[in-house]
């Protein structure tokens, strides 16, 4: 997944645990969660046709899809990460830390992710990240200088890009992220061909 949709599905995770009284959340929603000043790493100040493009592509992967209510205005987003990726509440609780604020610790982990799932103890967030590793969600990454607890880091898409000084060129997409968006370009032709070619036949 590209940053912007990491950024977007953490917050589905997130926001439906920690105000369920504002969940579905519409694109402004979204989009104000996505770029707040607290719980996020980097802090990013995405537009709302980015947060629009994400929650789409992500309904396209089986990971959201659109929730709005009878009679309702805006367009909201749910998330099916349980289903889709097969997870129960603590390690999807993680996986959702990870999301937002890249690799972290156990004890970050366990103090990060208190208002989405409860963990008893470090042996409990331990075998929640047993769970992520285990499904190729998550891996072991380098301490950092000074810690004493390895860090992990989620494996759902390239890392979130530091705020670039002012003036400085963005970083060229690698190989990888190249492939991915042209295979993603080329299936929305194919769906789109499809649709047209089914309103002919109509």
């Amino acid at each position: 997944m590209t940053p912007a949709e990491q950024r977007v599905l953490g917050c589905l995770i997130e926001k439906r645990w920690t105000t369920p009284d504002q969940y579905p959340l519409s694109l402004n929603g979204l989009r104000l969660a996505a770029n707040q000043l607290t719980n996020r790493d980097p802090v990013t100040d995405y537009d709302e046709a980015t947060i629009r493009e994400a929650a789409q592509r992500l309904s396209r992967y089986g990971l959201a899809r659109l929730a709005s209510g009878h009679g309702s205005r805006a367009a909201k987003y749910r998330h099916l990460a349980e289903e889709a990726l097969s997870l129960d509440r603590q390690p999807l609780a993680v996986l959702a830390v990870l999301l937002l604020r890249g690799p972290q610790t156990g004890g970050e982990l366990k103090s990060r992710t208190e208002r989405m799932a409860s963990f008893a103890s470090l042996q409990d967030v331990e075998q929640a990240l047993d769970i992520l590793t285990q499904r190729g969600y998550a891996r072991r990454a380098d301490r950092r200088p000074g810690q004493k607890e390895d860090r992990v880091e989620h494996l759902l898409g390239e890392a979130q890009p530091a705020e670039a000084a002012p003036g400085a060129p963005a970083p060229s997409p690698g190989p990888d992220h190249v492939e991915a968006r042209l295979s993603a370009l080329e299936s929305d032709l194919a769906a789109l061909r499809a649709e047209v070619a089914a309103l002919r036949g109509r």
